[in-house]
Formats: C-alpha cells, sequence, structure tokens
C-alpha cells in the first residue's frame, strides 16, 4: 500500500485561507511565516489551490489544482511562480526536507551530502 503525502501548508485563492498542517506548529516562528508569504502570494498571482507536501521519500513537493470551472488559473504563471520559488528559496525547502527526514522519518542526518 503506498504511503499518503503529507501537507505542510497551502492556500486556497476560492475561501482565501492558509492553512498550517497542525504536526508543523514547531517549526521556528520566521520559517511560519515566510511559508505563509510563499503561499498567500502564490494564490494571489496564480489562483486556484496551492499545497506544499511531503512525500513518503521526504521530498518537498508543490501541487496546485483549480476549480472545475475556473479559467481565470494561471498555469503558466503557476509553473514560473513554483520556479521562483524552488531557486529563491532552495535553502529553506532544502531545510524543510531535512527536518521532515529527520523528525518524522527517522533518518539520520548526512551533513556531507
Amino acid at each position: 500500500m503506498k504511503e499518503k503525502p503529507i501537507v505542510l501548508c497551502g492556500a486556497n485563492a476560492y475561501t482565501q485561507k492558509y492553512y498550517l498542517n497542525e504536526e508543523f506548529e514547531g517549526l521556528p516562528e520566521g520559517i511560519k511565516k515566510e511559508l505563509q508569504i510563499m503561499s498567500v502570494w502564490f494564490v494571489q498571482e496564480v489562483g486556484g489551490i496551492f499545497l506544499m507536501q511531503f512525500q513518503p521519500d521526504g521530498t518537498l513537493e508543490f501541487k496546485t489544482e483549480a476549480g472545475e470551472y475556473d479559467g481565470t488559473i494561471d498555469e503558466i504563471g503557476s509553473y514560473l511562480k513554483i520556479k521562483q520559488f524552488q531557486e529563491e528559496r532552495k535553502e529553506l525547502l532544502e531545510s524543510l526536507e531535512l527536518y521532515f527526514k529527520v523528525f518524522y522519518l527517522g533518518e539520520d542526518p548526512d551533513l556531507e551530502q
């Protein structure tokens, strides 16, 4: 049986809400604020629903969704915004993956990588 991804956070342009998984409330306030800014900024720029989620192997992925009849979502903008996050927030995203692998998957951190 395949394990499901674990949502870290997300934002919804339709309901204008932000969500942080309560399992990650222990993250430092600065990181939680950065995640909120990224998520809300994404849906304001692109629309739809934006999620950051950990795959079972600890990889952090971005997921976007649009309502069935939403013709306003910017699919190209979505791709570009995700690329921007991956480039500009690379250190933060790698740190979050390491955090998840150590504290949730129980892996031994290999700091030489």
